[in-house]
């Protein structure tokens, strides 16, 4: 019969003939046969099922010899015994394999014939040895999933006992060997169908001997912990997280993270690969592991890991949302990385660029999943852009994207924010610098934050991007000099120069941070920047009195300490500078007078002092009329000084000698609208910038009745609080005038005069205020109109010309117990008024982030203006313009200015604007610094710096000897120059290495913490240191990379 069969199979005849002849073949397995036909039929029929030609011929093996077999079972138990099977599975068949997957079928059919038999008892024996060596030879998927149907079938082919932890180890090893190189999507399915197969295999052993299950978990970890760059686990081990019961979650994670036999490396690989885990398709619970991990690093503190992970796979995260099979998963192990990521902007700032054209993906699909899931985004990224708020070049495009999706309450977005957060992550992430490449498209350098010094970066910006001062600077000669004027140029220089994206800027930061402020915590921008004015003021008079002593000697200046400074600025108050020539750069550039006059309404005397200021302090209009308030001395608002630019004062017999406390001072100053009262003889100006406290009697307070809104529901604009400053005051109650005519208090005006302008204008907007109930200083949020053009008012006199020359008038803040009236001088003479209107041009602006002066961030817009600019020459037309009256001091709406604002603002498009936030640069328009606040209330302007328009300053007269000045700045010295020349050598090496070094550790095993910038960590709000997938099922498997 075999040879009929035989003859039948290879024959030509049609195939229905040869099906009819088969059916035959198989009836007469029910005759009897002797030993020798019933062992050459089954020796046909394996031939027939193992090497057969076609389908057919296979086919028909399979059917002969289940019939044969069950008709002639002990034949059939004699053939397929022990040593067949052994043979088979270790030499294979002819020219068949032993790891052809067509063996392992064969002999899970014989082991189903023989069940019954009682030779299978040795076969399983025989059996749980073989597929022990087998799974240490790391089968491919295919095979290893034939080989798991029979075990499945045949659970008692298993090994027991020791055998039984080595065979779930090695099959887990074995899964992370898997690899399925095709990308088409039927092999997908099938890869993912034999993985399911095996792990389902190991879910069926660990639940009949649990004591399989924490070794093999060990084994999993120990897979995806190596640091081993030649080998990578396959992602295919994530199949095996959904059979991981949830209640072992907390166990496990805790022994992880506590085991300080698992280096760092491993941990980070190992979280690594877990988040690989997430592009593997209809795997439960992997996101409920990772989350865990994370929580459990977050734990044990353990942050340069989570840190490192974060950087490295958030946007591999964010890829995922594209296909829906993995998206619910992904989506919450990226909220979590992101809200938990509270340290720096950076890990969001990753994302950033790529969820404008995810959301309107999801958008024009339509289905409702999509929708359902864009709302959980939408609201993932609100909370993010508040907490991270200062960035709206980067967050514009996406408000615009989401805005027809509901934004959550701020009471949800602080709730979420806080329960997100990492445990003391402030005190483990100090000192640390991120890894930088080079410069920004825009050209230039940002700052890196040293902790809480955004303060700093946004002023150095500003006063960097002062174009006429930066050169100034740049051509000083301070050739061995340790001045902080020579910290300061170094600062420039490298701004200017270097090829790093980010300075640090940590020599100036401590040579120049007031004494009174705080390491590592929120300050006032506007108080570091008078405080930096006056330091360099001071220090250049220093440096000329000691010149014109020893004119012998070279500036051989040491760096100076603030007492040195002091006591050696009240020698030069005995001879202030009389000449333009004899003026310190501070005074040249940001330098201006104004002139406070008051007249006695009884006797109609009047008197007048003159006082210099680098900054006007412009305070809020009051919503209810002048009169019904006790009205500010807007004069008292500009920083002052005795033969300086700003005055350290003593208190007078009405404080308290023992309680100041500058940084009390300047809480104090700047929220009562930085005023210095006219009244009793003890009443004087009695507050300089920072220096003292004044007496309750003498300070505005904010009264909650009296709300800081200015009048008319317009929104104001720095004209409007320019007007302010400057509209006359009437001296009356608590706050009357002594006239020494009168030999008593009186009623009286106080006006006051912009007599001098400054290069650069310096306003400060002052938007903290003192609220006497609770203590605290609060910010104003109002929005200020910004113009482009200012107009100031000035007004010479002639009469007054010799006084003015002094750059300080009658001001000695020594005494300050003295009569007002012996300080102003009495005005006898007639006055010749020359007034006109000079214009400025914007040239930055210092936004503050945030609702309280101790917390929030800073930035700045700015641009390069210079003072020679001729396409601004009709803001000249209105200098000829005469005044009448006192009132003519105020800046109307419809001023020359205004109208050709317009203009200027369509030209703007053509001309750069930057924005600086700290160690990112970034371009800009203008467009966006005037729309700041109505699309971020958090974020105000604070401090504007305006460059005078159509002078020629004669501040560059030094440039003919300095050399040929490049791109406008002058040449640097050559110490300067030698300096940024190593440095830049040095960032070229540093970059060389981590170029080495990732090439070596190409799976990047090391941990290295690299916040952008290290922003500053306040609460939130402040600086904390940029195709759809609709279907589902197996529709988009094919997309996902395994």
């Amino acid at each position: 019969m075999d040879k009929i069969l035989e003859g039948l199979v290879s024959s030509s005849h049609p195939l229905p003939l040869k099906r009819v002849i088969v059916r035959k073949v198989v009836e007469s397995a029910e005759h009897w046969l002797d030993e020798a036909q019933c062992e050459a039929m089954f020796d046909l029929t394996t031939r027939l099922i193992l090497e057969g030609q076609d389908p057919f011929q296979r086919q028909v093996g399979h059917q002969v010899l289940e019939a044969y077999a069950r008709y002639h079972r002990p034949e059939f138990e004699s053939f397929f015994n022990k040593t067949f099977v052994l043979g088979l599975l270790q030499q294979g068949y002819h020219s068949l394999d032993r790891k052809d997957v067509a063996i392992l079928d064969y002999i899970h059919n014989g082991l189903k014939l023989i069940m019954s038999c009682p030779s299978v008892l040795d076969l399983f024996s025989l059996l749980q040895v073989e597929v022990l060596r087998m799974v240490c030879e790391r089968p491919e998927p295919q095979l290893c999933a034939r080989l798991s149907d029979l075990l499945t079938d045949f659970v008692q082919c298993i090994p027991k006992g020791k055998l039984s932890v080595t065979f779930c180890q090695q099959l887990v090893r074995t899964i992370g060997h898997f690899q399925c190189v095709s990308t088409q999507e039927k092999e997908l399915r099938e890869y993912v169908s034999q993985v399911t197969k095996v792990s389902n295999l190991l879910q069926n052993i660990w639940k009949a001997e649990p004591s399989t299950l924490l070794p093999s978990l060990q084994e999993v970890f120990a897979s995806i912990s190596s640091t081993d760059t030649s080998f990578e686990p396959s992602v295919a081990l994530a199949s095996l997280v959904q059979h991981i019961p949830l209640q072992m979650i907390t166990v496990l994670i805790r022994s992880l993270t506590t085991d300080p036999n698992v280096k760092d490396a491993s941990m980070t690989q190992a979280l690594c690969r877990m988040i690989d885990w997430l592009s593997w398709p209809l795997a439960q619970h992997v996101d409920t592991w990772v989350i865990a991990l994370l929580k459990g690093l977050a734990a044990v503190q353990k942050f340069t890991i989570l840190i490192d992970v974060t950087l490295l796979k958030i946007e591999l995260v964010f890829n995922r949302l594209w296909f829906p099979l993995v998206r619910p998963g992904a989506l919450a192990v990226l909220s979590h990385m992101l809200l938990s990521f509270q340290h720096s902007p950076e890990a969001f700032h990753l994302i950033v660029p790529h969820v404008v054209s995810l959301v309107h993906s999801f958008k024009s699909d339509g289905l409702p999943s999509s929708t359902a899931f864009l709302v959980q985004l939408t609201e993932l990224i609100h909370c993010m852009m508040y907490h991270y708020s200062g960035f709206p070049d980067l967050y514009e495009p996406i408000l615009e994207a989401i805005k027809d999706f509901p934004k959550p309450s701020e009471e949800k977005i602080k709730l979420i924010l806080s329960q997100s957060a990492w445990t003391s992550q402030s005190n483990s992430l100090a000192s640390c610098l991120s890894r930088l490449s080079g410069k920004s498209e825009t050209g230039k350098t940002g700052l890196i934050n040293l902790g809480n010094t955004c303060y700093m970066n946004s002023v150095i910006q500003a006063l960097f991007m002062a174009t006429d001062f930066r050169r100034q600077v740049l051509s000083l000669n301070l050739n061995g000099c340790n001045s902080l004027m020579k910290k300061l140029q170094h600062l420039f220089a490298f701004l200017a120069h270097t090829q790093r994206e980010a300075y640090a800027p940590r020599v100036f930061f401590e040579a120049s941070r007031p004494p009174w402020f705080t390491p590592r915590s929120q300050q006032d921008c506007s108080e570091y920047l008078r405080f930096l004015l006056d330091r360099l003021h001071e220090e250049e008079k220093i440096l000329k009195v000691q010149s014109s002593h020893k004119p012998s000697e070279s500036l051989g200046c040491n760096e100076t300490s603030l007492q040195e400074v002091a006591s050696k600025a009240a020698v030069l108050a005995e001879s202030p500078c009389t000449s333009d020539g004899e003026k310190t750069l501070i005074e040249k550039m940001f330098g201006g007078k104004l002139r406070t006059h008051i007249c006695c309404l009884n006797c109609r005397s009047t008197s007048q002092k003159v006082e210099a200021f680098t900054d006007l302090s412009l305070a809020f209009c009051p919503s209810s009329s002048v009169e019904n308030l006790s009205f500010q001395d807007p004069a008292s608002s500009a920083s002052t000084q005795d033969g300086g630019l700003m005055q350290a004062s003593v208190p007078g017999p009405s404080e308290e000698p023992g309680v100041y406390n500058p940084a009390t001072a300047a809480f104090v100053c700047d929220s009562a609208m930085n005023e210095r009262m006219l009244g009793s003889p003890s009443d004087e100006f009695c507050c300089t910038e920072n220096t003292c406290v004044p007496s309750e009697s003498s300070t505005i307070l904010v009264n909650k009745d009296v709300p800081q809104k200015p009048g008319g529901g317009s929104t104001p604009s720095v004209t409007d609080l320019l007007n302010y400053f400057l509209a006359p005051e009437i001296l009356t109650g608590d706050n009357q005038y002594y006239c020494e005519n009168c030999a008593s208090l009186q009623n009286a005006e106080k006006t006051m005069q912009i007599t001098e302008e400054p290069e650069y204008l310096i306003l400060t907007l002052l938007r903290f205020s003192y609220d006497q109930k609770y203590h605290v200083r609060r910010k104003i949020l109002d929005n200020v109109s910004l113009p482009l053009v200012l107009e100031l008012p000035v007004k010479r006199t002639t009469s007054f010309s010799s006084l003015s020359e002094s750059w300080s008038i009658d001001v000695d803040f020594t005494d300050v117990s003295e009569n007002l009236a012996k300080k102003l001088k009495p005005s006898g003479t007639e006055e010749t008024c020359c007034s006109r209107l000079v214009p400025y041009l914007l040239s930055s602006v210092v936004v503050h982030s945030g609702i309280s002066s101790e917390s929030g961030h800073y930035y700045s817009y700015a641009r390069n203006i210079t003072g020679t600019e001729s396409s601004y020459q009709m803001c000249h037309q209105s200098e000829t313009l005469a005044l009448a009256s006192s009132q003519s001091h105020f800046l109307e709406r419809n001023s020359p200015s205004a109208v050709i604002e317009q203009d200027l603002e369509n030209k703007e498009m053509s001309k750069e604007w930057f924005l600086f936030n700290d160690s990112r640069v970034t371009f800009t328009s203008f467009q966006s610094v005037q729309k700041i606040t109505s699309r971020f209330p958090k974020d105000t302007a604070y401090v504007l710096l305006y460059k005078k328009q159509n002078s020629t300053n004669g501040l560059s007269g030094n440039s003919s000897t300095s050399g040929l000045w490049v791109n406008g700045d002058p040449p640097l010295q050559k110490e300067l120059m030698d300096a940024i020349t190593k440095d830049n050598k040095l960032y070229l090496q540093e970059q060389e290495l981590n170029a080495r070094a990732r090439a070596l550790q190409a799976a990047s095993a090391s941990c290295s913490f690299r916040p952008n910038g290290f922003d500053d960590n306040d609460p939130p709000g402040s600086c904390g240191p940029t195709g759809g997938g609709g279907g589902g099922g197996f529709n988009t498997v094919g997309r996902l990379v395994f």
